[in-house]
């Protein structure tokens, strides 16, 4: 289904070619912008960290620039499967590729539904820790827990999507 769409907006574009840009094009120029802010940010984070004594503040701010590495990474893949699909072709960082082998999709298939449930546990134990070290170092608990509990949520989110990728495919 994806290739239809890619299709139908290379199709978009070679029909109208008074166009001076796609929308294709422009969305890549928006990643790759964004991408370069993105490194910058890192930078000005890495800046910021240097001199840092505190534990528990250069803690935070690994962790912050850890996450910001991450956006970086994916705001790359994004922008490399576009310009693929721009350039008619599959750079390393893109997204598209060779599927894998049934096989190994089965497998993964089989342990994600156990993924899904092992993040969801860790949830539970998370909001648990939460409640009981309510207050510990001046919330520094509440805020890592929290964030503990985004980030597995988020990976619930994740691991739903490849479990309906891989019965697809």
């Amino acid at each position: 289904m994806d290739e239809i769409a890619d299709v139908s907006m290379m199709h978009e574009f070679l029909k109208n070619p008074a166009e001076a840009i796609s929308a294709v094009e422009k969305l890549l120029n928006e990643f790759e912008a964004h991408e370069a802010k993105e490194e910058k940010t890192l930078e000005d984070y890495r800046k910021a960290l240097d001199g840092v004594k505190d534990p528990a503040t250069r803690f935070v701010m690994q962790m912050i620039i850890s996450d910001e590495e991450k956006h970086r990474a994916v705001t790359h893949s994004l922008a490399a499967t576009l310009k693929g699909s721009v350039n008619w072709t599959r750079p390393a960082a893109s997204l598209e590729g060779a599927p894998d082998e049934t096989e190994t999709n089965r497998k993964l298939a089989s342990v994600t539904e156990d993924f899904i449930e092992l993040e969801k546990t860790g949830i539970r134990e998370y909001k648990k820790l939460l409640k009981e070290s309510s207050g510990y170092y001046h919330g520094l608990f509440n805020v890592l827990l929290e964030a503990m509990i985004r980030d597995s949520e988020k990976h619930v989110e994740l691991l739903e999507f490849l479990g309906r990728r891989l019965k697809a495919a």
